[in-house]
This record gives C-alpha cells, sequence and structure tokens, in this order.
C-alpha cells in the first residue's frame, strides 16, 4: 500500500467514526464497457437528515458485475491449493527419502567396515598361523641330523612334487587355492584404492592377481612412508624417492582428475588463479579406517573430516602468495586417508598459462613454467593433463614433458573430456603414435555428476559416481573402448597404472637411493664421533639436566643464606634509615639554592650542651624514634629479603645453562617472583604484628647501647668514606681540585652574605655557569656532611656517649640500639616463615613449570634455543632418522626379493605344470 492510499485510509476511518450513516452506490457505466462495478463514495448528509429512512428497508438489485469474478475466484483457488497440497507432498517424500538413503547409506558403510575388519583379522589370523607352522618346520629341517638315506627321500619327494604338479592333488593347483584362501578378502583393500567396489561386477581380477595387488600397495606404502622420513632428513634431492608430478592448462581438468582419484572436491576453485604453490599431496590407503580425512602436517590442524573446510584452507594458503609474486615453490604438504584411496604421491602443480591477464605480472607465464620444470626433473613421474578437444600437439604439459623427457619414458599421458569428441577421434588420440609414450595414453570422462530433486549427494564419497558415469559412457561404445580395444581408460586403470608406475620407479631408484643414505649415514656418524664424542642428547635429558644443575646450585645457595645473612641485611637497611633520620633531624640538609644560611634552633653545634628537660631535643629524639618503629618494618624487611632472594636467583640463571634460553628464564623468574610475593604478603602483616609494642615504647638496655656505639662507630666510617667517594666524583666531573675551590669559595661567600646577587644565580653568578654552580653546592653538601660525620664520631668514641643516660647528646646510638631490637626480632621472624618456605616451594614450583607439565614440543622450543645444543640435537636426529630409513629400505629391499622369487616360482610352476599337460600321453 502506497503512503497516498495509506493516508486515505486513514481519513475514511475518521470519517466513519464522526457520521454513522454512510452510503454506497454501485454503478454500472454501460457506455465505457466495464465489466465490474465501480465504488462511489457519494458525500455525506448532515447528521439527522436521514432519519426519515432510518426505518425503511432497502432492496439492492443483482449485479452480475460483481459476482461472476467473485465467483471465479473462487473456483480458482481448487487448483491452487491441490498444487499446493502437490508440492508439499513431494518435499515430504524427497525428505524421506534423503533419510532414507543417509541411513541405508550408514548401515552398508558399517557392514562393510565389520566385514572387512573380520575378513582382515582371519586372514591375518591364518597368515601367522601358516609362518609359524612354516619357521618350525624349517627349524626342524635344520636341527635334524638326518641319514642319507632320509635326505634321498625327501628330495625325491620333493622332486616328484616338482614334476608331477598337480596329479596328486598337491601341486601347485593346491598352493593355489590355499593361498587364495584368504586373497578374496585381501583383494578388498586394492579395490577400494582402484575405485571398484567390494562385491562389483568390474572386478574381474583372479585371486592371485588380488593379492598381487595387495601386496604391491604394501610396497608402495612403504615407500611412501619412506619418502616421508627422507623429507624429514632433507639435505639435497639425493635422499628422495620419486612422485607423480601433476602438470597441465588451465582448465585442462586436471583438478578434476585428482579429485576423482581421491573423491572429494577439496581443490581450490575460483575465477582466478587459485593454484600458486605447489600442493604435496600424500594418499594413504587405510582399511580400517571409519572416516576419511585430511591431515596439513605443517599447520597442526588435526584430522579434518570436512573436505569444503580443507577447499578452504588450501585456497586461503594459495591466496596468501602476494599478488606481485603469484606463484611460490613453497609446497603445501596435505595428506588424505581413506579406505577409497590408492596410496600414492602426487604433486599438484599450478597451471600453465598462455597469456598473463592485465593483473597479472608479465612474467607469471615463465615463473609457472620454471616451476613445473623444477618438479618434473627425473626421477619423479610426470602426469601430463591434456584435454581432448584440443589437438595434442597444442598440448602445453605434452610439450613440457617432451623437453625435459625426450624420450617419453617417464610420462603418462591422461587425455580428459574424451566425451566432447567423437569415439573414433578419442580412440586415436589414445592411441597416438606421433607423440609416443612409453607409459601410454588413459582416457578418463571425470565429470562429477550433478544430482538434483529429490535426491543429492550430499558430502560424501564421489568416486562411485565418477566411475558409474565413465563406465556407462564408455561401454555405449564397445568397438572403440571395449576390452578388445588396445586403449586404456577409466580412471580405475588410471588409479592401478599410477599405482604400478609409482611402485616400479620406486623400487628401481631405491637402489641408490640405499647408496646415498649410507653416504649420509656415515658422515652423520663421523660428526657425532669427533664433535660431540657420541653422547646421545635428546630434548628432554637436555632439559632434565639443565634442571637438575640448577636446582644442584640453588640447593648449595640455600645451604649458604640463612638467618645470619638475613640479619646483615636487615641491619644494613636499618642503618640507614637511620642516617636517614638522623640527617633530617640533626644534621645539614641539602643546598637548594644560593640564598643565606638562616641557622636552626637546635643546631648539631649545641647537640653537647642537650639537656633531658629540654622539649625540643625530647621532640626531636621522640619524633626520630616513632618514625624508625612506624616506618613499616614488615613490608620494609620481607621486601628487603624477597628482592635479595630474587637477585641471588637472577644471579643463579645467568650462571647455570639457562642464561641462554629466554623461555626458561622467564618461567624461573616468574615462578621465584610468585612464591616471594605471595610469601612477603603474608610475612609482613604477621611481623607488623610482631613488633607492634615496639612502636610506643623501647627499653634500652647498657648491654645494648654498647652495642650500639661499637655498630654507630662503623656506620658512621662507611657513611663518611661514601660521602668523600661522592666528593671525589665532583671534584673529576667539575675538573680538579682548583676549579671546585674556587666555586666553592665563591658559594661560600654567597652564603655569608659578603657577595649580593642580582637574582637567584640560576643563570650562572660570578664566572661561573648555572651548571658548575650546581655541582658546587654539592660538593658543599658533601663537605659539610663529611665534617659532620668526623665531629660524631669522635662523640661517639668519646665518654660522653659512654651510657644510656646521655640517649639526648648522642642520639646515633640511641636509634642504633633501636634498630637493632627490630632486626633481631624480623630476622628470627623471616628465617621461620618467609626463607624456609621459600626453599621448599621454589624447586618444586621448578618441576612444576619446566619438568611436568611441558609438552614435547615446548621442550623441542626450549633446547633449540640454544644453539650449540640445537646443532647437536639435529645431528642426533639426523643420525637417528637416517638409520631409521637405512632399515626400513634394506628390509623393503629384502620383501621386495622375496616376492621377486616367489613370483618367478610362480611362474615356472605355472609353466611346468601346462607343460606336463599339455605332455598328456607322453607314452603314445
Amino acid at each position: 500500500m502506497s503512503g497516498r492510499l495509506l493516508a486515505a485510509g486513514v481519513a475514511l476511518g475518521r470519517h466513519s467514526q464522526q457520521h454513522a450513516t454512510r452510503r454506497l452506490f454501485h454503478q454500472v457505466n454501460a457506455r465505457a464497457g466495464m465489466g465490474a462495478g465501480t465504488l462511489r463514495v457519494q458525500r455525506p448528509l448532515p447528521f439527522g437528515a436521514a432519519s426519515l429512512h432510518n426505518n425503511v428497508p432497502a432492496v439492492r438489485s443483482i449485479s452480475f458485475a460483481r459476482t461472476v469474478p467473485k465467483l471465479f475466484l473462487k473456483l480458482a483457488r481448487l487448483p491452487a491449493m491441490a498444487g499446493g497440497a502437490a508440492v508439499a507432498g513431494l518435499a515430504y517424500i524427497q525428505y524421506q527419502a534423503n533419510q532414507a538413503g543417509s541411513y541405508a547409506k550408514d548401515l552398508f558403510n558399517r557392514g562393510y567396515d565389520s566385514a572387512s575388519t573380520v575378513a582382515g583379522g582371519m586372514f591375518s589370523g591364518v597368515n601367522t598361523a601358516t609362518e609359524q607352522i612354516s619357521r618350525g618346520w624349517g627349524k626342524t629341517k635344520e636341527d635334524l641330523e638326518a641319514s642319507s638315506w632320509y635326505q634321498r627321500v625327501m628330495n625325491g619327494e620333493e622332486a616328484s612334487r616338482r614334476g608331477n604338479g598337480g596329479s596328486n592333488g598337491k601341486g601347485p593347483n593346491t598352493k593355489e587355492s590355499s593361498f587364495g584362501s584368504g586373497s578374496a578378502t585381501a583383494g578388498a583393500a586394492t579395490a577400494g584404492a582402484f575405485g571398484l567396489a567390494a562385491d562389483s561386477e568390474d572386478d574381474n581380477r583372479s585371486n592371485r592377481h588380488a593379492a598381487r595387488d595387495d601386496q604391491m600397495m604394501m610396497l608402495t606404502k612403504k615407500m611412501i612412508e619412506i619418502r616421508s622420513l627422507l623429507q624429514m632428513v632433507g639435505q639435497g634431492t639425493a635422499l628422495t624417492l620419486p612422485s607423480i608430478v601433476v602438470v597441465g592448462s588451465q582448465s585442462s581438468g586436471k583438478s578434476s582428475v585428482l579429485e576423482a582419484i581421491v573423491g572429494h572436491e577439496f581443490l581450490p576453485k575460483g575465477s582466478n588463479m587459485v593454484t600458486r604453490r605447489p600442493i604435496e599431496l600424500t594418499l594413504v590407503n587405510t582399511p580400517d579406517a571409519k572416516a576419511e580425512y585430511a591431515e596439513f602436517p605443517a599447520l597442526g590442524l588435526g584430522k579434518v573430516t570436512d573436505f569444503t573446510q580443507v577447499q578452504r584452507t588450501l585456497k586461503d594458503l594459495n591466496m596468501a602468495v602476494p599478488e606481485e609474486e603469484c606463484v611460490s615453490d613453497d609446497p603445501i604438504q596435505l595428506r588424505i586417508c581413506s579406505p577409497k584411496v590408492p596410496d600414492l604421491s602426487l604433486i599438484d602443480l599450478p597451471g600453465y598459462i598462455q597469456v598473463s591477464g592485465y593483473d597479472q605480472p608479465s612474467q607469471l607465464k615463465t615463473k609457472i613454467s620454471e616451476l613445473c620444470d623444477k618438479y618434473i626433473k627425473a626421477p619423479n613421474i610426470i602426469l601430463a593433463i591434456s584435454a581432448a578437444d584440443v589437438d595434442l600437439a597444442n598440448s602445453t604439459s605434452l610439450r613440457a614433458s617432451r623437453r625435459i623427457d625426450p624420450r617419453g619414458e617417464r610420462t603418462i599421458g591422461v587425455v580428459t573430456k574424451m566425451d566432447l569428441v567423437d569415439p573414433q577421434r578419442g580412440a586415436s588420440i589414445l592411441d597416438d603414435k606421433k607423440y609416443p609414450l612409453r607409459l601410454g595414453y588413459v582416457g578418463v570422462v571425470c565429470k562429477i555428476p550433478q544430482t538434483s530433486g529429490l535426491f543429492n549427494r550430499g558430502g560424501g564419497n564421489i568416486t562411485n559416481a565418477i566411475v558409474d558415469a565413465e563406465n556407462s559412457y564408455f561401454r555405449s561404445h564397445p568397438t572403440e573402448f571395449g576390452s578388445e580395444s588396445p586403449v586404456t581408460v577409466g580412471t580405475t586403470n588410471l588409479r592401478q597404472k599410477l599405482m604400478k608406475v609409482l611402485e616400479q620407479t620406486m623400487s628401481s631408484s631405491l637402489i641408490g637411493t640405499t647408496e646415498a643414505i649410507r653416504q649420509e649415514l656415515a658422515e652423520a656418524s663421523y660428526e657425532f664421533k669427533v664433535q660431540y664424542n657420541e653422547r646421545p642428547l635428546s630434548a628432554e635429558s637436555y632439559l632434565a639436566e639443565s634442571l637438575d644443575a640448577f636446582k644442584h646450585s640453588f640447593k648449595s645457595f640455600s645451604e649458604g643464606f640463612g638467618r645470619v645473612e638475613i640479619r646483615d641485611l636487615l641491619k644494613h637497611e636499618l642503618d640507614q634509615q637511620v642516617l636517614n633520620l638522623l640527617a633530617q633531624r640533626y644534621w645539614n640538609k641539602p643546598l637548594e639554592d644560593l640564598s643565606l644560611d638562616v641557622p636552626d634552633a637546635g643546631i648539631l653545634g649545641d647537640l653537647s650542651k642537650a639537656n633531658a628537660d629540654d622539649p625540643i631535643w625530647q621532640h626531636k629524639l621522640e619524633a626520630s624514634r616513632s618514625s624508625l618503629t612506624k616506618l613499616g618494618i614488615g613490608r620494609l624487611t620481607a621486601g628487603v629479603v624477597a628482592n635479595s632472594l630474587q637477585a641471588h636467583v637472577d644471579q643463579l640463571i645467568s650462571n647455570s645453562s639457562f642464561a641462554v634460553h629466554p623461555f626458561a628464564r622467564k618461567a624461573i623468574t616468574e615462578a621465584s617472583s610468585n612464591i616471594l610475593k605471595d610469601l612477603s604478603y603474608e610475612t609482613s602483616d604477621e611481623l607488623e604484628i610482631c613488633i607492634k609494642p615496639y612502636k610506643y615504647r623501647i627499653e634500652v638496655e647498657e648491654s645494648d647501647w654498647n652495642k650500639g656505639r661499637e655498630s654507630m662507630s662503623r656506620v658512621l666510617k662507611e657513611e663518611l668514606k661514601t660521602v668523600e667517594d661522592a666528593f671525589g666524583r665532583v671534584e673529576n666531573d667539575v675538573g680538579g681540585k682548583k676549579k671546585l675551590k674556587d666555586v666553592i669559595g665563591f658559594i661560600d661567600r654567597v652564603r655569608k652574605g659578603e657577595v649580593v646577587l642580582e637574582g637567584d644565580g640560576a643563570g650562572g653568578a660570578g664566572g661561573f655557569s648555572s651548571a658548575l654552580l650546581r655541582r658546587g653546592r654539592e660538593a658543599v653538601f658533601l663537605r659539610d656532611r663529611a665534617d659532620i660525620l668526623k665531629m660524631r664520631m669522635k662523640s661517639v668514641r668519646s665518654k660522653q656517649c659512654a651510657n644510656k643516660s646521655k640517649q639526648y647528646q648522642c642520639p646515633e646510638i640511641f636509634l642504633d640500639a633501636v634498630a637493632d631490637r627490630l632486626t633481631t626480632t624480623a630476622d628470627f621472624f623471616l628465617d621461620a616463615e618467609l626463607l624456609a618456605k621459600f626453599f621448599y616451594l621454589f624447586p618444586r614450583e621448578l618441576d612444576a613449570r619446566l619438568g611436568r607439565n611441558l609438552s614435547q614440543a615446548d621442550m623441542e622450543r626450549f633446547a633449540r634455543e640454544d644453539p650449540k645444543t640445537r646443532r647437536h640435537l639435529d645431528v642426533v636426529k639426523r643420525k637417528e632418522l637416517l638409520e631409521l630409513v637405512l632399515k626400513e629400505t634394506e628390509s623393503l629391499q629384502r620383501l621386495e626379493g622375496r616376492e621377486r622369487r616367489t613370483g618367478n616360482r610362480e611362474v615356472d610352476s605355472s609353466s611346468t605344470a601346462t607343460t606336463t599337460k599339455s605332455r598328456g600321453w607322453g607314452l603314445f
């Protein structure tokens, strides 16, 4: 409703409230040709004017122009309601179909996993028992010293078995049946890896072939594991095993081929160039896994089961490459584990381009070509992707592979979009003689079926859907792509070819890689022996050794730091507080300016004449004592001890191996500071309660006086030395004794009034700068302080301060005795409450922070903070990895040799049996 109509409606409602009577007229305008009634609102009559007609019934004539449209609208609602009901029913059917499909799929997967697990366990049990029986029989044969006739009998029996074949039911046919008892179950693993269902009709392999495929997949899996270990070792291209490098131009179907092999849409897609970094894709067949998942080893994201999340992560990692670079050779490592993927090692590279876009660097084409050339070098296998609707002569991937692999020995050609060309044309492309490849071509139709309507795929595996759609196309053209055709087509055959070619290529390069591993291991062992004297080291052992050494040094410190050391710390701190009080109330004050020296009442010169009845001296001494006892002794002394302990801990860290470890240094410092902070708060409050009586009265005994007298003599002597050292530094800063003497003389004359200054001398006076006058004032203060200290030292040692009755004449001794009483109380309490608890808690906190609660990653980070330790760990880790890889490669070589011998025996047995059977009745 528009604003205008809304306003009219409001006005209409307002009129209806004011006037209860309204007349409506339906008119038919015949001349205008209108078929519906026109509503006209007549202007209302004044109130009461229509009262004459209130009791007269109104008669309304029938209007077909008003009735017919309403009837038409009512009749039109019926099909609309029927259509709505039909749509609702279809939606409900779709929902129920989705639920049924999901349940059936989940039920099938659970049944398949359970059957695979049980069958695999049975097959493993049978193999284990067979191996044990074989080993026992071999051991018995070795241990048994048989006679010559027994050996002849045994040899003759074995010869008859080899010669007679299956005549007695114990020949190769028997072996075939016994071996095939578990091959059907074992072949299910490769069936899933090839993209076939376990009971699929397309799986026409014999039991022997299925077992060989399983063995091949096991060998490939071990080789891929060895390749991963070699990547961890690093150090050049000599220590590596080949991978399958996927190259092709943009829009050639490269991503569709990889997604058909994996069974999920996981590669980044977009209008702009989204593949900017190599993707090292490792496929791991996990027959017993209940779910498919992906891992990013370098990112530590864990197992990602949502492949749309994998796609987003890959896109983010690729788009992180700056626009000005466009491509980077820093690979993205992706690992996908599934029971429906083959064991493969693939590398997806950015697609070739012909022309750079206006928003792309001009050298982008060259960068992509150089990046691809880097990866398609030997011994890697080249998977050259080309579209069927593009002539092979114009294939960028074949051109690049021909440049690096001119004889085509390492290149597999994959022709995509086979359904876009005529079958005859597609077959001729796959059987191309102009661009021959030793490994041949494979035609595929990796089009993901688009589903809509009642049923959809969801996020499940798409391999079966692609294979079914692909097979339906190739089966519809049996002449060109049938079993009698010489070409190879289908994603299933592509998977098999990739697995076999990768296994053969890895096997052929395994001998050279093994020799390179031995050489690298010899170099690592020599370095480990010469530089580190074959001393084993790990992150855990290094951390444990460092922590034990630090705890040992801390124990030595705790044994030498006790109550005596605490008392010395506290007494020294309180002595400084006593000197501050004496300076404030008895001694000279620093010179703030060059004003006249005004004598103060109760100056130090009259201290020898101090009278106990004089309120001035009483007030000075009482105020000094009160200031000292109410200074906050608990907080002050606890802080002094805590700071001292923290300083000693920092010193221990600096002298230990933790000095080069910021992580450990921070952890130890935080541990000690947190413990000391908590203990200081608790101890300071309790200590304040203990010294509370001293805040009001302290009785000084003669022994305390004599002790304080000796202590104050020592304190004044140390203070005098400090003052003289400070005076010497000022003298050096000014420029010598003579110049300082001139400045001091000028300041003395000013203070005595002999020289009148204009202003305060801030801008300089008497030929001296303001900075020189400031340093001169400091020198005057230090000179006067030294004179006072010398005078008070004589007084303290004289008979004038012989006993405690002279406390007003000798306030220094009295305040020192008070400080000594406070120190005695504080050191006893702090030793029991703060020091003992800290020595108990700190080592345990170290174990918690640097021992039990550290993860393996934290330990590795800690150990690698030290360059020397990092190098040692690298050598040890490299040596251990090389030993492990060498052990695996040698084991793999033995396994391959055994399988090769077994295959040769099976071939010989089959040929012998065939020859014997063909001879038949040789006598005739």
